[in-house]
């Protein structure tokens, strides 16, 4: 029985360049308002995991959702905002 380790170089070949490209590091920047909104409704849900979620904590998961819906607007209108090129001025 042959391992796939020894033909796994030839479904993901090592890459030398191994740092991401300029265009990703854009890309993630761009979305970052909306990552870390994500990530702060997130720790408010984990919060209340272990316990019968409080007015406060459900102010806080509320609010928290609300920043997610406000980033991913943004980031919607940013991009469909961004010319095409191609596309009429």
């Amino acid at each position: 029985m042959k391992s796939i380790a020894a033909l796994q170089n030839l479904v993901t070949p090592w890459s030398d360049g191994l740092e991401p490209s300029d265009a990703e590091l854009d890309a993630v920047e761009v979305e970052l308002p909306l990552i870390l909104a994500e990530v702060e409704l997130l720790d408010a849900q984990i919060m209340t995991l272990d316990r019968t979620p409080s007015e406060v904590d459900e102010r806080r998961i509320r609010r928290a959702r609300n920043r997610v819906m406000a980033a991913r607007r943004d980031l919607a209108n940013r991009t469909a905002g961004s010319t095409v090129s191609g596309d009429a001025a």
